[in-house]
């Protein structure tokens, strides 16, 4: 990722961060925090993302890998989407490539920088 001004924009925003690659989720979770938010996670697995959102009802937004070591993040997404939690998918994929019931959720495709990170988070608040 390139560097980016960095301003707390997003302070005391609680943004649950679902991504698998180790690497990528400690600079994206390192970024929000930057940026003000308060991170939930970051969490690698389905299981484990659904375990935090009830657990943790105070969520305002969600960043979610698509593919997580084969499984899909689509059974987190509905559960946000039931409780009004906006929230958007990181993916290498397609949108042709997601279930129509996701068609308006907004899209950060990978490879990205930090000014494309940081755009969709700031779509999100």
């Amino acid at each position: 990722m390139s560097p980016v001004s960095i301003e707390p924009i997003l302070e005391g925003f609680r943004l649950l961060l679902v991504e698998d690659e180790y690497v990528l989720a400690l600079g994206l979770s390192d970024m929000l925090v930057d940026l003000g938010a308060d991170v939930i996670g970051p969490v690698a697995s389905v299981a484990d993302a659904l375990d935090l959102i009830d657990k943790v009802p105070e969520i305002d937004a969600a960043v979610l890998d698509v593919n997580l070591g084969g499984e899909t993040i689509y059974p987190v997404a509905d559960a946000l989407m039931s409780r009004n939690v906006p929230f958007f998918f990181s993916t290498a994929n397609d949108r042709s490539q997601l279930p129509d019931r996701f068609s308006q959720v907004l899209l950060c495709r990978k490879p990205f920088d930090a000014r494309d990170f940081r755009t969709a988070i700031e779509q999100l608040r």
